[in-house]
């Protein structure tokens, strides 16, 4: 757990698109108007021997041509086997964060019998290169323009971070989000988290002074320790919400389907959320509540809470939970009280 590079993933001063296409619908060319659309401040280098340029913008026949090493190269061509050799070709420039958006890459062999997913993360670890993905929809960091996906809705600036490991949940809390004017500092989709874990995510937005809560879609976690040893430290900063799908055996099943690994216990990954500081949320109908009610709130200036009830027994719950929790009951001025 580290975000050493992090910094380059999210906030980069360059960006390059590897596959970049003209073609509509694809991915290489929906990826290149969102970051023309956001109107990211950067340069933005697409490279493609296919066309001379794409979106108006000059075009570059492969990596090795470009004018200056990208911070980022979000990686969304279709030829598999080829995305080695592109990650070799950044690293040896100085490029440090990489976004896989291609899939397919633990099922494609290359000649001396390992995957393209193992030799591609082995390339990203011999240059120091941080890797989101692969089959990662992107990211969007709104403050700062940029919207690196292939998303078909953009995201407005916010004080909120989204992380995913389902890229059509991330669909659906940024159509929902959009309309009530919710914003986000940063959504991110993981996708396979073969290069990057829940805990190298949490590790950088807990001090991220842009991100006041964290909302997590969990189905696996494949570093335990990091992930709750980053949990712990986030949560002492900021609120940390999860959704953990893959409750039930039947789910847990669908989960690795979906992942390509185990779920774990659910009971076990509860205890571990409660450890840790977490609080969990059971449903995407409790997600879209969380993701309201913490990105409308304000933070609390201290201990004390007034609580308003119209029934008394509701009333002595809220105040035992107010305690549990080390706060403390307000008392109201007479005057209050009187008006």
């Amino acid at each position: 757990m580290s975000t050493r590079n992090l910094k380059a993933l999210f906030r980069p001063q360059s960006v390059a698109v590897v596959g970049a296409s003209t073609k509509p619908k694809s991915i290489g060319a929906v990826v290149m108007r969102n970051l023309l659309k956001a109107e990211f401040s950067g340069p933005v280098m697409p490279v493609t021997s296919e066309h001379p340029s794409v979106a108006g913008v000059l075009a570059y026949p492969d990596v090795a041509c470009l004018p200056q090493a990208p911070d980022l190269a979000l990686i969304c061509t279709p030829q598999v086997t080829a995305i080695p050799g592109i990650l070799r070709t950044l690293g040896e420039q100085g490029t440090r964060a990489a976004c896989i958006m291609t899939s397919g890459l633990h099922h494609s062999l290359t000649e001396d019998g390992s995957t393209v997913l193992e030799q591609a993360l082995a390339v990203a670890r011999a240059h120091d290169m941080r890797v989101l993905g692969p089959n990662s929809m992107g990211i969007l960091v709104p403050g700062i323009g940029l919207n690196a996906s292939y998303a078909h809705e953009g995201a407005l600036p916010g004080k909120l971070a989204f992380v995913s490991q389902s890229g059509a949940l991330c669909t659906a809390v940024l159509d929902w989000a959009r309309p009530k004017e919710i914003g986000f500092s940063h959504f991110i989709h993981l996708g396979d988290t073969e290069g990057m874990d829940f805990g190298d995510v949490l590790d950088y937005l807990g001090s991220d002074p842009m991100t006041r809560a964290i909302l997590l879609y969990i189905e696996t976690i494949h570093e335990r320790r990091n992930f709750m040893s980053a949990a712990r430290a986030a949560a002492r900063n900021k609120p940390v919400l999860a959704i953990k799908a893959g409750r039930s055996r039947e789910g847990a099943r669908a989960a690795a389907s979906h992942t390509g690994a185990l779920a774990g216990s659910d009971l076990v990954f509860d205890a571990a959320l409660r450890r840790a500081g977490m609080l969990r949320v059971d449903d995407i109908e409790e997600i879209f509540g969380a993701v309201e009610t913490l990105a409308r709130s304000r933070p609390m200036k201290g201990k004390r809470l007034a609580i308003l009830t119209n029934g008394g027994g509701l009333g002595v719950i809220a105040a035992d939970d107010l305690s549990e929790l080390g706060g403390e009951l307000a008392t109201l001025p007479e005057e209050v009280i009187e008006k």
